[in-house]
């Protein structure tokens, strides 16, 4: 990415996102707005817990009768987390928080966190959590960990103010790279439209994250399940199975190319993929307009196993940059919306449920409309059902809700079932975790 000078930053779209969590924290607002309904979720905490997802607020004497359901959500989930990674210093930081919108009052104005006067105090809460964390890779490599909004709700990249430290601090001729969750039809595209857009950086590259077994299941193959083994499919060689799969992958290439930016893949080896496997994804890559497609096996020899990506990226890089965005913040909300389904996602149609109709024309109405959209989708699926894999055509994406985040300066449609606060698995971990008694080591983590 560049700024003002050679610097160049490389966005990474990976088929699985790197947990990246810092400083997390809770916040708590009542709303006074008589008779309002309330458009954020008021209650964030880092806990996963599915008797959370709809609580009835409001029961005691003293609320004078204004009970309510309403519900928490996970902390990565929660508008302040996008604020702090969108923030490009403390000023711009603290007037998000401001214009957070937390309800709408009886006459169907916005209710902000500055209208009931909890921005300074937010500052205050707030003031060491903007400064990233810097930490290193097992070889040393500068690391700078800052902020984790969840990708398949908010727009899922680290803080700008870590990206701008990396850039001063590589210099003019030194290369940043930079992660956001999830593949291009979410991860890529806000950080594109959205944080590019706060940022004014503009990118030199992408790299594409794919491994074989991924484009065997986008093929066909059977359903993986955490814990269980692998299916034979993908622990031999199956060339018919990968090549069903291969759609998947050349749709995330066109969408990289549709912003003007060269993408190069960065094939993640696992021990059962065969070269026989690979040379067709890199043979199928660069047929559709991938810039490379270089084997990777950083995971078994480090940062030597990354050596042949890392020069292709600077090749990619040298390029004369094209990027622009996918839509014009001109458009209607709807129309922004239906772009991106078409464009990313490669559906026919966008269909908005009856009450997200209504919002979307109230918020148009009240001067948001010119908001970047942060869809809120599975990132197991380039539709809005997890369960459809490949890259299907001519669908349509359903909207069952809508949400504003006037601060983080976005507004949030929701598609099929997605949910602000996770749960646990049938079987969660804690059953496996315990401390030996005689060695004090904790066991059962990994």
């Amino acid at each position: 990415m560049r700024m003002n000078s050679n610097v160049r930053m490389i966005r990474i779209v990976g088929m699985k996102r790197f947990e990246y969590f810092s400083r997390f924290f809770c916040f708590y607002v009542k709303s006074y707005a008589l008779n309002a309904f309330t458009n954020a979720l008021f209650v964030v905490v880092d806990i996963n817990d599915r008797y959370l997802r709809k609580i009835t607020i409001g029961q005691s004497p003293t609320e004078k009768g204004l009970t309510r359901e309403s519900s928490f959500a996970i902390t990565v989930s929660s508008e302040i987390m996008a604020i702090l990674a969108l923030a490009k210093d403390l000023g711009d930081f603290k007037e998000r928080l401001s214009k957070m919108v937390v309800a709408f009052d009886k006459f169907g104005k916005p209710v902000t966190a500055d209208d009931l006067g909890v921005t300074g105090a937010l500052m205050v809460l707030l003031k060491d959590a903007v400064e990233p964390t810097l930490m290193q890779s097992l070889e040393g490599s500068p690391v700078l960990v800052h902020a984790g909004p969840f990708a398949n709700i908010a727009h899922g990249c680290s803080s700008i103010l870590a990206d701008k430290v990396a850039l001063k601090l590589v210099g003019e001729k030194g290369f940043v790279v930079t992660e956001a969750g999830f593949g291009s039809d979410i991860g890529m595209e806000k950080f594109f439209n959205i944080k590019c857009r706060a940022s004014g950086d503009i990118p030199s590259a992408v790299v594409l994250v794919a491994t074989i077994r991924a484009l065997k299941m986008h093929g066909g193959g059977p359903l993986v399940t955490p814990g269980t083994p692998l299916k034979d499919e993908y622990l031999n060689e199956n060339l018919d199975l990968l090549q069903k799969g291969l759609p998947n992958l050349i749709k995330h290439i066109n969408n990289g190319r549709q912003f003007g930016v060269p993408v190069v893949v960065a094939i993640n080896k696992h021990m059962a993929d065969t070269d026989a496997e690979i040379a067709l994804v890199k043979r199928v890559a660069v047929e559709n307009g991938a810039f490379d497609a270089v084997l990777c096996t950083h995971w078994a020899e480090g940062g030597a196993g990354a050596v042949k990506l890392a020069e292709a990226v600077i090749r990619a890089s040298e390029e004369q940059p094209n990027f622009h965005y996918l839509y014009d913040l001109n458009l209607s909300l709807e129309e922004k919306m239906s772009k991106i389904a078409r464009d990313m996602y490669g559906a026919e149609a966008v269909e908005l449920a009856p009450n997200v109709r209504g919002r979307v024309e109230q918020y148009q109405a009240q001067g948001y409309g010119n908001l970047p959209i942060c869809m809120a989708k599975t990132p197991l699926s380039l539709t809005g059902d997890p369960t459809i894999k490949g890259a299907p055509k001519g669908f349509t994406l359903k909207i069952n809700d809508v949400t504003l985040s006037a601060g983080a300066g976005f507004i949030v449609p929701i598609c099929g079932e997605i949910t602000k606060m996770p749960g646990l698995p049938t079987r969660p971990s804690i059953y496996d975790i315990d401390l030996n008694t005689e060695t004090g080591e904790i066991e059962g983590l990994f």
